[in-house]
């Protein structure tokens, strides 16, 4: 059932540092050597997966249930695409855009209409949750996104969107990156945050893009899909894993002696790595390389990169950057998943459009693996 990691390197065919590639994302569980607590044991049945996928040795079954994790395309869009290790909206690369662009420029964009949101006016502490009520209070008076035209559908996008900026950034008026700036009193931050906005905008069918869609494909508003990709948002594995990272940051800076050391010890106890690697960008997250680029990186983040890359072979992403942004300005614990909330409802409500525009209910279906269907004798 457990492998010493040398069986388990054998079985691989592969180098130790690829074994805990493996284990940080999760696909090879790991657990300490009751013989000896500096070394790991990995579970028998991941290792030989993960080799038989290398081998390209897959049937048709795997693959199938594989394609909604990673794997190949599962609906059309025109949205946005990673392709040749570039992210692009509508054609137009991301990095690029985030060069002078803006979040009001993604949206004109992906959405096909300017973009003039009228002012919230609320009174509420902005917060994710205030978010999440001001959606959810949409959604039982808002239209059905289904026999609406895509003028009409466009028309809604700004309007659930100004929910959005309501609950998260409160009211008031000017670019959203200065919004942000002013919410969290860092007006130093406001030309990262703008970069930052853009290049978070939208990701292709992550797994709060999918949320939003299979929502919203039922017919529901779209202040009811967004609603959901907000609450998938949430998770640890999405729009909360800076959280992972700044810990795994202040660890390291606990460790002066030595990063390396402090990664691997992080690894003994059976932790994923948060923050490196992206399957969709094997030479790099260039949204990660963007961001790190307009910013002064703290000294923690800088080590953790280079014994990240050391031991993982992975370079940082997206979430390595944006823990990185927070730990530069000394952002509250609460500014990274509002960043990124506020960036990717512009490419939810692009998507939503372009689901509802399409009339298509999203139903997969599920490979059975209970127990035996009784048989009428």
């Amino acid at each position: 059932m457990w492998l010493s990691a040398g069986e388990a390197l054998a079985r691989l065919g592969s180098k130790p540092q690829s074994l805990y590639a493996n284990v940080s994302r999760g696909r090879i569980r790991a657990k300490p050597d009751p013989g000896d607590s500096r070394r790991s044991l990995y579970r028998e049945e991941d290792v030989d997966r993960v080799a038989r996928r290398s081998r390209g040795r897959r049937s048709a079954a795997t693959t199938a249930s594989e394609a909604i994790s990673w794997g190949d395309p599962v609906l059309t869009s025109t949205v946005s695409t990673v392709a040749g290790g570039r992210l692009a909206y509508r054609g137009v690369d991301a990095a690029d855009l985030s060069v002078s662009g803006t979040l009001e420029d993604v949206a004109e964009l992906l959405w096909a209409r300017s973009y003039a949101p009228v002012v919230p006016m609320t009174a509420i502490e902005p917060s994710i949750g205030a978010a999440l009520i001001a959606l959810a209070s949409r959604v039982p008076n808002d239209p059905p996104s289904s026999g609406r035209g895509t003028s009409q559908l466009r028309d809604d996008a700004v309007v659930v969107h100004t929910t959005v900026v309501g609950g998260l950034v409160g009211a008031g008026q000017g670019p959203l990156h200065q919004r942000l700036a002013e919410r969290f009193a860092r007006p130093a931050a406001a030309d990262a945050f703008r970069r930052a906005l853009v290049l978070l905008a939208d990701h292709e069918l992550n797994a709060s893009t999918f949320a939003a869609r299979v929502t919203v494909s039922t017919g529901a508003p779209l202040s009811a899909g967004v609603l959901a990709g907000l609450a998938a948002l949430g998770g640890p594995r999405h729009g909360n894993a800076t959280l992972e990272v700044i810990a795994l940051a202040e660890d390291i800076e606990a460790h002066p002696e030595s990063a390396e050391d402090a990664l691997l010890d992080w690894l003994g106890e059976r932790r994923a790595v948060p923050g490196f690697g992206h399957p969709l960008y094997p030479r790099g997250d260039v949204r990660s390389q963007a961001l790190l680029a307009a910013i002064d990186i703290p000294r923690a983040f800088v080590r953790l990169a280079a014994a990240g890359e050391a031991i993982l072979e992975e370079a940082p992403n997206i979430d390595f950057a944006l823990a990185a942004l927070a730990a530069a300005h000394g952002l509250p614990r609460e500014a990274p998943a509002t960043i990124f909330a506020l960036a990717r409802s512009v490419g939810w409500l692009a998507h939503c459009i372009e689901q509802a525009v399409s009339g298509q209910l999203i139903r997969p279906r599920a490979r059975y693996v209970g127990p035996p269907v009784a048989t009428r004798g």
